[in-house]
């Protein structure tokens, strides 16, 4: 194991040591083993595990958990860089002169992202319980719930991108599985389909990102990259950033790979919940961040990571701002807090840890509100519709305050967990020269009184206002197995933020982001601060009298231009089937066409047919013709040896 680490303080040259795991965080690799067996057991045991299996799963979830947590409780009683350990696993691949082990990396970005993965994935394994207990199939449910936290742990802990690659794949192949667990419907089954085959985009650029990385360093570890990354050239590595950009965007839907998300909602909505804040959707800010010693040293590429967080949290809010579906709408939130946090950490050193910051706040809020969307589906004939619903807050109080919670987390309301954190990644973005902080900081800031009115639609037009209910609906309470998750997930979005404020969060991920100076934004603080709560003001104001105070009408009026265009998501759609689909369709069917590949084959049989008669001419045997042949390749070698001189 090479004795250095990938750190903000490495680029700085100042590389830590990498000392072996002990105590708690030597046993991390059951954190993967629980969930992974729980996994096999039900998907091989089949309907001799029905009656145990669900429960199984949920304890082997929350036994992952607890490992984590001893282990956390472990790297707590080091400091510095000493919180960086890791844990040789086996030999995994020995090829000539190239020898890979297969290990864990235990660091504070990985045990943060593992705590996160198992306590949220956790409580939506309790969560399912309930909402799935009438489901025939719901023991390949919690099989696949298993399969896919497995997958993300071992995103997390690897330490080398060969298998954070294997990883990536797994969740890719459980995010399938569960989108499409209803697959008996035709369009969720199209749903899995598209997320599966725009994620493989993505991942196409993570493969070719790990050939590139051992072409130029030897090497596919986590600390060797970094190790030799300086070495490099900018060319290469910008090359090699915007490879593991697109790759982030795949997994994270981010711009221009973004269209999957909303389709994802197909799935159960615990799934949803799953995959939009605990697992998928943070694995390509968690790839960016790892990879910090390579877009340090490509301001390029670097660049172009904030880029394309800036336009996906636009495009996400945009969207947000005009759907009546209730996951949807979620879906499109989730979109743009994602894009927040890659803009983050496309500001490099400054952007990195808050980033994660919000990454860890927003898994707990969002997680909440798509647990909340599932409870009204419950309650509500399993609608999502936003425009039959309205006044559910006097028939589902616990589902109104929890969600409401989460509701108030995102929009940034004054000391609840998104104030904290989202409001860290807008003073970053005003931080810089030139046009940057105006563009970014500005966005930012937009944005931020964008997600107070579409959040606020969304729970207005759900909890309040008048009941446009179905005469077939009769709201009522979910059971405690769903209410007791959102509950605990609600207190985090209420106080998580404040906690890991007062805690130095950003300082304990330091050993792998760095240490960074305090950079003063080129707006004051409280006018940054001052700005974000006046548009969150107005946003939920206008939100209040459009669809609360006023009546709202259970058939969309037709809109305006924008307002058919976000519903549409912006047309990215109709770009990718005019653009890939279509054109890739109609060469398939040229293909299969049996006459136009007979027609191929007889073309170029005659063509060569053609070509040898006429070259048959020359050979007539007669010496005159090739003596004049030979002449006129003597004159024209001694033409090309002329011009050649001259």
């Amino acid at each position: 194991m090479n004795p250095t680490l990938l750190t903000g303080a490495l680029v700085a040259g100042e590389p830590p040591l990498v000392l072996n795991a002990t105590g708690a965080t030597a046993l991390m690799w059951l954190v993967v083993a629980l969930p992974l067996f729980g996994a096999a057991l039900l998907l091989i045991g089949g309907r001799r595990t029905n009656s145990f299996g669900p429960v199984l799963a949920t304890g082997l979830s929350w036994a992952a958990f607890g490992v984590a947590l001893a282990s956390l409780f472990n790297l707590l009683g080091y400091h510095g860089d000493e919180r960086i350990r890791h844990l040789p696993l086996w030999s995994w691949i020995a090829a000539g002169s190239f020898h890979l082990d297969a290990g864990m990396q235990i660091d504070p970005l990985s045990i943060t992202f593992v705590l996160l993965v198992t306590f949220v994935g956790s409580l939506i394994h309790v969560y399912s319980l309930g909402y799935m207990a009438h489901d025939i199939d719901k023991r390949r449910f919690f099989a696949y719930l298993n399969l896919f936290v497995a997958a993300m742990l071992t995103l997390v802990l690897a330490d080398s991108y060969l298998l954070l690659y294997l990883g990536w794949e797994g969740v890719g192949l459980a995010s399938y599985l569960l989108i499409g667990f209803w697959n008996w419907n035709p369009p969720y089954a199209a749903a899995a389909n598209k997320a599966f085959i725009m994620n493989r985009v993505g991942d196409f650029g993570l493969g070719l990102a790990i050939m590139l990385m051992f072409a130029t360093f030897g090497t596919v570890t986590f600390a060797g990259v970094a190790e030799h990354a300086s070495q490099a050239s900018t060319s290469t590595l910008t090359i090699l950033g915007l490879l593991l950009l697109l790759a982030a965007c795949g997994k994270s839907a981010q711009f221009p790979l973004q269209a999957w998300l909303g389709d994802a909602m197909a799935g159960p909505t615990p799934v949803s919940a799953l995959i939009h804040a605990a697992t998928m959707v943070t694995a390509g800010v968690y790839l960016v961040v790892r990879s910090a010693p390579i877009y340090d040293l490509t301001p390029t590429a670097q660049l172009v990571v904030a880029i394309v967080g800036a336009i996906t949290l636009t495009f996400g809010a945009i969207v947000g701002c005009a759907k009546d579906d209730l996951k949807k709408a979620l879906a499109a939130s989730t979109m743009s807090q994602i894009g927040y946090m890659m803009l983050a950490a496309g500001l490099g050193p400054i952007g990195y840890a808050v980033a994660i910051f919000h990454l860890v706040t927003h898994g707990f809020f969002k997680a909440g509100m798509f647990l909340g969307a599932g409870s009204v589906m419950h309650g509500m004939n399993n609608r999502v519709d936003m425009r039959t619903f309205g006044a559910l807050s006097s028939k589902m109080k616990i589902t109104w305050i929890t969600f409401g919670l989460g509701w108030l987390a995102i929009i940034g309301f004054p000391f609840l967990s998104g104030f904290w954190s989202k409001d860290a990644i807008i003073e970053a973005a005003w931080v810089g020269e030139g046009w940057r902080p105006w563009v970014f900081g500005g966005l930012t800031t937009l944005v931020a009184g964008l997600t107070a009115f579409y959040m606020s639609r969304l729970f207005f037009m759900t909890f309040h206002g008048k009941a446009r209910w179905l005469e077939q609906d009769h709201p009522h309470e979910s059971p405690a197995s769903m209410t007791i998750p959102m509950v605990v997930l609600a207190v985090g979005s209420v106080a998580l933020g404040a906690f890991l404020k007062f805690v130095g969060f950003t300082g304990w991920l330091a050993p792998v982001t760095g240490h960074t100076e305090h950079h003063e934004p080129v707006l004051p603080p409280l006018v940054i601060t001052g700005l974000v709560l006046l548009l969150m003001v107005a946003g939920v104001a206008i939100a209040w009298m459009w669809y609360a105070k006023e009546e709202v009408p259970v058939v969309a009026p037709k809109g305006s231009l924008l307002t058919r265009a976000a519903r549409r998501d912006l047309f990215q759609d109709d770009v990718n089937e005019d653009v890939f689909i279509h054109p890739t369709m109609a060469l398939a069917r040229g293909a299969a066409d049996d006459n136009l590949v007979d027609d191929g084959v007889m073309g170029i049989g005659g063509g060569v047919a053609g070509l040898s008669g006429a070259l048959r001419q020359l050979q007539n045997g007669l010496v005159r013709s090739y003596a004049l042949t030979m002449l006129m390749g003597i004159v024209a070698m001694f033409l090309f040896v002329w011009m050649v001189q001259r």
